[in-house]
């Protein structure tokens, strides 16, 4: 009876053990039993990263503040908060009933005026052929000559009154002196504005295409970085797109903030502008240089805590290999150290491997 217990026992003992062995070759087949490809490494020339953090800002000169020279009511307001405005488009209108009154008194004044220079000159010239005739004494004469002066400058005046005046009344329509968006709108149709010393401000318009990346760069790498290179930046709101730029100068002057020493590079965004908004945060690549590097499709690389490895196709089936992994690009992922471009590299099911000109199918 006790070698009956001893043996049910054994075999227990054999079956716990032979079922945590099939777990176990379980567990390894199911980490790679998705992998029904083969790539290998490819040689590719990609540029040297500095990465950096930015933030999206409007250019200087691109925040335009449009305001009345004119003091009067606000007769017409054609825009609001996110209108898309033209140069020269009309935004505003003042009340010109007051300007119209004055531009009729001085245009009544200037047929006045010309009246009277008309009858100065007659006058003079009356006296000028009396005077050769000896029957007006020639200060009477001089009199009517300077009579005639004073009356044709009183007339030059009042035209360019009444010209001021039509300078004004242009001013009644405030335009729009540049495409962009309305930021801000500081008036309503009905209210006064007085125009004094400063003019007052109507609307506030952003340009179209006014927005530019300045990354802050560390001490370290600044010295590789130049006007032309090319760079890619993520936002916080668009993590999934990368958009694109490049540098076009870098300050000569250093930021520091907390001991720590960062150089402002100012970058252009060559498209997608109009999805960024100013003040978003961005983690910014810039490209310095180019080299030769290994390159793998991206999901050929996975990840255990903090270290990289891939799997490989070995004599005895698939083997784990650990590799240093650099910069992406384009999908692909640089290996700096682990495999070489013999070694066929396992790639996960789904994951595009077919489009990689040396995919093959697993063995």
């Amino acid at each position: 009876m006790k070698r009956f217990w001893i043996v049910l026992a054994l075999l227990v003992a054999a079956g716990v053990v032979a079922t945590g062995f099939y777990v176990v070759r379980a567990s390894d087949r199911k980490s790679v039993a998705g992998v029904v490809q083969v790539v290998h490494a490819e040689r590719r020339t990609i540029g040297n990263m500095v990465n950096a953090t930015g933030t999206v800002r409007l250019r200087v000169g691109s925040e335009v503040r449009v305001g009345s020279q004119l003091s009067g009511i606000v007769k017409k307001l054609n825009v609001t908060v996110g209108s898309h405005v033209h140069a020269s488009e009309v935004i505003a209108e003042i009340d010109s009933a007051s300007i119209e009154a004055r531009l009729a008194d001085a245009e009544a004044q200037d047929e006045l005026d010309q009246a009277s220079l008309e009858r100065a000159q007659v006058n003079y010239e009356r006296a000028r052929k009396l005077v050769s005739q000896g029957l007006v004494p020639l200060q009477q004469e001089q009199d009517l000559q300077l009579a005639s002066k004073e009356a044709r400058a009183k007339y030059q005046k009042s035209l360019r009154d009444r010209d001021l005046i039509k300078v004004d009344l242009n001013y009644v329509r405030i335009r729009a002196p540049i495409n962009g968006t309305v930021a801000s709108v500081a008036t309503q149709e009905g209210e006064t504005v007085a125009a004094s010393f400063t003019a007052p401000t109507f609307v506030t318009i952003i340009a179209d295409n006014a927005l530019q990346l300045v990354a802050m760069v560390d001490e370290t790498d600044i010295a590789n970085v130049r006007a032309g290179n090319p760079v890619t930046f993520t936002v916080d709101s668009f993590s999934s797109r990368d958009f694109l730029g490049a540098v076009v100068r870098i300050a000569p002057k250093a930021t520091i903030v907390s001991g720590v020493v960062n150089y402002e590079v100012t970058i252009n965004i060559s498209q997608d502008a109009q999805l960024l908004k100013p003040d978003m945060t961005a983690n910014v690549s810039i490209q310095t240089a180019l080299h030769d590097s290994l390159m793998l499709p991206a999901a050929a690389v996975q990840h255990d805590s903090d270290q990289s490895f891939v799997y490989i196709q070995g004599k005895s089936g698939a083997e784990r290999k650990p590799v240093t992994v650099g910069s992406k690009d384009g999908g692909m992922i640089e290996i700096k150290k682990g495999i070489s471009p013999t070694d066929g590299v396992l790639l996960p099911t789904g994951s595009g491997g077919t489009n990689n000109p040396q995919t093959k199918p697993a063995l």
